[in-house]
């Protein structure tokens, strides 16, 4: 496994709330061996707006104070890290787009998979079609 890992924002949001996939989450979390486990700008906003969405919280979302909490919180783990857009994304974020097909999910997966390639990150994920795009990839049960 690379030493940088970046988890999809289901990941983010199944570690810190009440999620069908907590415990897959919380078991990667304790056994992860990366140096670093990244936030990109899309990851940080992600888990933030599902943090305070009330659908997705089981009509207790949180206020968006509660979730900058959450989100720092998870920065007490030295491994914890926002990375920075990497230069060169544009042109693997277009191949990762550039198809027929018309979806507002593939977008940030065409995303998340660029920023991994360009971090050379291991991309942790509980999407099966997500993983299978990326180079590198750890699938969650």
């Amino acid at each position: 496994m690379s030493s940088l890992s970046f988890p999809d924002v289901n990941v983010w949001l199944a570690l810190v709330a009440d999620h069908v996939h907590h415990e897959p989450a919380r078991q990667w979390w304790a056994e992860d061996q990366s140096e670093i486990v990244a936030f990109g700008r899309v990851t940080q906003i992600g888990l933030l707006r599902l943090l305070t969405n009330s659908a997705v919280m089981n009509g207790k979302p949180l206020s968006m104070k509660a979730a900058w909490t959450i989100y720092d919180k998870l920065f007490e783990d030295i491994r914890v890290a926002r990375i920075a857009e990497p230069p060169g994304i544009e042109k693997p974020f277009r191949d990762y787009s550039w198809t027929k097909a018309s979806s507002q999910k593939l977008w940030a997966d065409a995303y998340l998979l660029a920023m991994a390639k360009e971090l050379g990150a291991t991309l942790i994920t509980f999407d099966r079609a997500l993983a299978r795009r990326a180079p590198n990839s750890l699938l969650l049960p």
